[in-house]
């Protein structure tokens, strides 16, 4: 995350003030017009200095406005980003290109209830387009209602029948609704189509469990022979062949297509930097802060948040949850991380905090719980618990703390060897560059494991832990402890998740609908010779 350019964050102070009367003349136009250019070359300092010299004269001024958002964006402030584009589309409302950038911000940050408005205002405002049929119906999808997505694919597919990304969003929509059958058909047309043929690969094997590598096999090592790829697509065929590999017990060339797909990736991290903001967390969230701070937060017993490293069980423990009728499972926000990010307390790249916690006051703290209180009720307005199962909310439960002493800390761990290849076993994006290779995951999991056994200590009794294998070996006697500590009388559904009627989006759709299976215990054994490096880096944690 980029620091914020003092004029940028400057300015935003000031859009709640009276706004001044724009002056006459065409100058701002050209302004505007030089400022579009410098950004269209990526001089982004001369058109941030025209930008905002021209909202300093024209504040309401929508086309401004509009590119100070990108400018946001392109420093990785979606939370910024978007208080430009809101200014913009109150100038401008009924411009369909405006409420589609917006829309696409708000699904980006993951605020999908405002990208599906906006998505839908512009279908309104332009007529149907394939475009933004499609971005609607992938909005639907990460919201969690992929069966209102369905029709809009249909819809599209209408319009433009050989549309490339189509009937791949289409298959997103039926694997998270379970229908993996279906979803496996469109695939395979596209694929015969040539269309986004890697990432239907990709998406392909993990529409069913392989025990014959022929077929979809040969096909994938038949692309990866072809030269010119994208490194994309590098990434999801290696991906998808290290999968069926591993499938059909070809472990050993499983491990050399998932080492490829990383090192194709190409993400880099700096394991120093967080270890520092490990260190700057631990040394700020004290003892004495949590007392003085205890009564600033807001009693609600809404949010549960789900923490913990990803594949450690975070999907499974939230599908347990959500199968309790009180119970509505959110999936991964980035909500939290934003109101976070807006009132300042986020970390500097180099590792620094740049609001300490002993900033947060009785008002901001208020207002930061309303906030995101407001966006989960709008999720499910009746339900009793939330979930939030935002694995890296781990680095945020001191604040959590803070803002909502009510609220149920869930933390999934797994055998941290396990818990560390599967990871290495799945493509994430940018932001999880420690899974590249498998030193920096062992010792990013190490940095982790250290700021988890802080937060353990500092709030005693209000982190309850679910281990994976404790859940996988007594699944009824878990679950039974898991609903408890929500504060929820036992409901029989909750042993039978996998039947539950839900929305899976993450890269455990396959698995949780299925019964508890034990296969994934001790994984790691069968490339023990290959994984040195991580068990090396684990150290003590890693249990050989």
């Amino acid at each position: 995350m980029s620091n914020l350019p003092p004029s940028f964050a400057k300015h935003l102070r000031s859009l709640s003030q009276p706004r001044r009367k724009p002056e006459p003349g065409g100058g701002l136009e050209a302004a505007l017009r030089k400022a579009k250019e410098h950004h269209d070359r990526g001089e982004i300092k001369q058109a941030e200095t025209l930008c905002m010299a021209i909202l300093s004269k024209d504040p309401g001024n929508a086309q401004a406005l509009l590119l100070a958002g990108s400018l946001a964006h392109g420093i990785d402030d979606v939370g910024l980003a978007l208080e430009f584009y809101r200014r913009a589309v109150e100038r401008q409302p009924n411009s369909a290109h405006m409420n589609i950038v917006i829309a696409s911000a708000y699904a980006e940050a993951k605020e999908y209830d405002k990208a599906i408005l906006h998505f839908q205002r512009a279908l309104k405002l332009k007529g149907e387009t394939v475009p933004t049929l499609g971005a609607l119906g992938r909005a639907y999808t990460a919201a969690g209602m992929p069966e209102q997505a369905l029709p809009l694919f249909d819809r599209a597919l209408k319009l433009q029948s050989d549309h490339p990304a189509l009937r791949y969003d289409h298959a997103t929509a039926l694997i998270a609704l379970g229908r993996m059958d279906e979803a496996a058909k469109l695939l395979r047309e596209s694929i015969e189509r040539g269309y986004r043929v890697s990432a239907c690969y990709r998406a392909l094997v993990d529409t069913r469990k392989f025990v014959d590598g022929q077929g979809e096999l040969d096909e994938i090592l038949s692309c990866l022979n072809v030269t010119g790829r994208a490194r994309r697509e590098t990434v999801e065929l290696n991906h998808a062949a290290g999968k069926i590999f591993n499938d059909i017990g070809r472990f050993e060339q499983a491990i050399d297509h998932f080492q490829a797909s990383k090192i194709a990736a190409g993400h880099g991290f700096d394991i120093d930097t967080f270890r520092l903001r490990v260190d700057n967390l631990i040394a700020s969230f004290t003892p004495d802060l949590i007392k003085a701070k205890s009564d600033l937060g807001n009693e609600s017993e809404l949010p549960v948040f789900i923490v913990g490293m990803p594949r450690s069980g975070t999907t499974l423990t939230e599908q347990i949850c959500a199968s309790h009728p009180a119970v509505y499972g959110a999936g991964e926000l980035a909500k939290l991380g934003m109101v976070a990010h807006s009132a300042g307390y986020v970390q500097a790249p180099n590792g620094s905090i740049l609001k300490t916690p002993q900033a947060l006051t009785h008002d901001e703290a208020r207002a930061m719980a309303a906030e995101y209180l407001g966006f989960l009720k709008s999720r499910s307005p009746s339900a009793a618990r939330i979930v939030d199962k935002m694995p890296h909310n781990f680095q945020y439960v001191g604040l959590i703390a803070l803002l909502f002493p009510n609220a149920k800390v869930i933390h999934c761990t797994r055998d941290p060897i396990d818990n560390s290849i599967s990871c290495f076993f799945n493509t994430f994006n940018d932001k999880h560059g420690y899974n590249t290779d498998l030193r920096t995951l062992g010792l990013y999991y190490r940095e982790y494991h250290r700021l988890m056994q802080h937060w353990y200590k500092l709030l005693p009794g209000r982190i309850y832990q679910c281990n994976y294998e404790t859940m996988i070996a007594d699944q009824e006697a878990e679950s039974r402890r898991l609903i408890d500590f929500l504060g929820l009388p036992w409901d029989e559904a909750c042993l039978r998740f996998y039947e539950t009627d839900r929305a899976v989006t993450t890269p455990s759709r396959w698995q949780v609908r299925q019964p508890i299976y034990k296969s994934s215990v001790k994984r790691w054994k069968k490339y023990e010779h290959r994984i040195q490096p991580l068990i090396e880096a684990l150290g003590d944690l890693a249990v050989v």
